[in-house]
């Protein structure tokens, strides 16, 4: 599968004419290259900025991230969100864990932001030891073997109207012709969340496949 599902050019000319992210955003991005493994992890621009403008529209204020990275996406969300919310970011790596907190220590939304070491299907069981009521916004970008799980849980836990986005649902093309376990949990999430009632969603082909999912 080619690196670039959309031709690399026009990638480009999406990413300079989308708004840029901040600063200290740009400065997590280089760091992340510099002394992070798996660099490419990151949502980047165009992702991140497509979360900060639904969590704008949104007003989110009981949010959750399963996998947190080195903290682009959830410095993204919380830029969004109002003064009074709190996201929940799930991470098993300590590296990126401490890597990020440096990050939101700097940042005006970092406040916002409480990171839970450990699996997240484990936190999702404990959800409301760190937040009061049903969620409001989910951000997925974990294991993806672990998608369909993740899903059905969060769904679970959402209120009518809330939101549920999941990224790297293309998978870099393989949902097409699926070959791992891997490409088939994806496969099966996407297919379960187009067959759902209970729920309307977009399947939008940004970057690697972002579904953006309302509950009803």
């Amino acid at each position: 599968m080619p690196d670039f599902l959309v031709d690399e050019q026009v990638e480009d000319y999406a990413f300079l004419n989308t708004t840029a992210e901040p600063e200290l955003l740009q400065e997590l991005i280089d760091q992340t290259n510099l002394n992070m493994g798996w660099p490419q992890k990151l949502s980047g621009r165009l992702v991140g900025r497509t979360l900060k403008m639904l969590a704008a529209i949104h007003q989110p204020k009981r949010c959750l991230e399963i996998g947190m990275f080195t903290g682009y996406s959830a410095l993204s969300i919380a830029e969004g969100m109002p003064e009074d919310g709190k996201l929940v970011c799930c991470e098993t790596n300590p590296r990126a864990i401490e890597f990020a907190k440096t990050f939101y220590e700097r940042s005006k939304h970092g406040s916002k932001i409480e990171v839970v070491f450990g699996r997240a299907l484990d936190t999702l069981e404990e959800l409301d030891k760190y937040i009061d009521g049903p969620l409001d916004f989910t951000f997925i970008d974990a294991d993806k073997r672990n998608y369909y799980n993740y899903y059905t849980k969060v769904k679970e836990l959402t209120r009518p109207g809330g939101l549920i986005v999941l990224d790297n649902v293309l998978w870099s093309g393989k949902v097409l012709q699926p070959e791992s376990e891997i490409d088939d949990a994806l496969v099966e999430t996407n297919l379960l969340i187009a067959e759902d009632p209970e729920v309307e969603n977009v399947f939008l082909t940004v970057r690697d496949g972002v579904n953006v999912v309302r509950v009803l």
